[in-house]
């Protein structure tokens, strides 16, 4: 992809660079998905070192429950215009709030003794929130707006979280370990398509 390809922004000519306040914008936001893509990295390990075992020990290799609503970024992500990827970025982080909730609410029967990673659950939720709407509003500004209905209303996702997570501890523990899995994914994935739009960044 050469780099006026990998730009959305408004350009007459390859030498024409970003608007400074877009440019502000997307560098803004792109530090936020770098900081969240850490505190992601962090709550991954605090939520395994909670499970107890086999969470944790050496060759422990968690069955990959599906998650509705939401599922890893594809091997074919990187292949697609930027635009498009963002889109696919902003549609996850617009998925996991409510199901790191029911993580979260999960997590509150299983640990009622470990408020901080209560914290960094309701934190996460948030967060995914606050970045969401950063990248929708950037693809906006970009000219690019998300259109079009979600494949699954993520309450309805969550919904259906809630009630796997309910058919016992361990399948509960695993499907949170799965959600943030995906977080964390998520996050470094828009860090990474972000990372396309800044100058110098990749081609």
């Amino acid at each position: 992809m050469s780099r006026r390809e990998g730009s959305l922004a408004p350009q007459a000519d390859s030498s024409v660079s970003l608007l400074p306040h877009l440019e502000a914008k997307i560098r803004q936001t792109h530090s936020l998905a770098h900081l969240l893509t850490k505190y992601a990295e962090q709550l991954l390990q605090e939520y395994v070192q909670l499970q107890g075992d086999p969470f944790g020990l050496p060759g422990f290799s968690p069955p990959r429950l599906p998650v509705a609503g939401l599922s890893a970024p594809a091997p074919s992500h990187a292949g697609l215009p930027v635009h498009e990827r963002l889109r696919l970025d902003a549609a996850a982080l617009a998925a996991l709030p409510p199901l790191l909730d029911a993580v979260r609410r999960r997590q509150a029967e299983l640990n009622p003794r470990a408020p901080r990673l209560l914290r960094r659950l309701e934190d996460a939720a948030r967060q995914a929130r606050a970045l969401g709407a950063a990248v929708e509003a950037l693809l906006a500004a970009l000219g690019a707006a998300n259109r079009g209905p979600r494949a699954e209303p993520p309450a309805a996702a969550a919904a259906a979280t809630s009630a796997s997570a309910a058919s016992g501890v361990f399948p509960a523990k695993v499907l949170g370990l799965r959600v943030c899995g995906l977080y964390r994914e998520w996050l470094s994935r828009t860090e990474g398509d972000l990372g396309q739009l800044l100058p110098g960044g990749p081609a």
